[in-house]
């Protein structure tokens, strides 16, 4: 079966495009990007994207968008298969791609918070959350010595944690040492090394200032 024609529409500081950006190169999947800016979202996107939200994943003349739904076909359509085939283990996958995305969510709030206690408030609940994580990891990647699904989907959030660690000062994951070995780990694999634009760390430092974020500007 020849591959189809892909195209991954995209944000350059989401860190869920960044989940369908590992995919397709952990996967070794040919495909083109279009970066929007979603503070000026082109019609176009707007007349195809149901929700307003990158990823988009245009496939043949069809859209799929929400990036777990994106990441398992792009899973479906390669080998070898990553998601697991059994009932139990892979819903325990997708229960865990879930709970990291609502950890995103924290993650983006507490970074954008503009005032000094809110700051402390809001990383104290994300890394509550944290240590949920810390005991489901097998490591040395989430289920093991296998990457999955479950890893594409913490990456990017693993990666902003340690930006704040190297930006800021600020160590996130102090008292979790199993956290602390996943992100070396996930850090060095060349899917998600190159999973973001060459000036990531600078676009997400301004977009930080020009949002008034404590984290930034103190």
């Amino acid at each position: 079966m020849s591959m189809p024609k892909i195209e991954l529409v995209s944000f350059k500081l989401c860190p869920f495009v960044q989940r369908s950006v590992i995919m397709l190169k952990q996967k070794d999947i040919p495909y083109e990007i279009n970066y929007i800016d979603l503070s000026e979202k082109p019609d176009w996107f707007l007349a195809i994207s149901p929700l307003g939200k990158v990823p988009l994943l245009k496939v043949e003349g069809e859209v799929l968008f929400e990036s777990a739904v994106i990441n398992e076909y792009l899973d479906d359509i390669t080998t070898p298969r990553l998601m697991p085939l059994e009932p139990l283990p892979k819903a325990r996958q997708r229960a865990w791609i879930e709970f990291v995305s609502a950890c995103v969510g924290l993650q983006h709030r507490w970074m954008l918070t503009p005032s000094h206690d809110d700051v402390e408030k809001q990383l104290a609940d994300y890394r509550s959350r944290l240590e949920h994580l810390e005991r489901a990891l097998q490591g040395p990647l989430f289920s093991g010595e296998v990457f999955s699904l479950v890893d594409a989907a913490l990456a990017p959030m693993v990666m902003r944690d340690e930006w704040v660690r190297e930006t800021f000062g600020r160590v996130i994951y102090e008292g979790f040492p199993k956290l602390e070995s996943y992100a070396q780990t996930t850090l060095e694999l060349r899917s998600v090394r190159e999973s973001v634009v060459d000036d990531f760390p600078e676009l997400l430092e301004s977009y930080l200032r020009d949002n008034g974020s404590f984290l930034a500007v103190g």
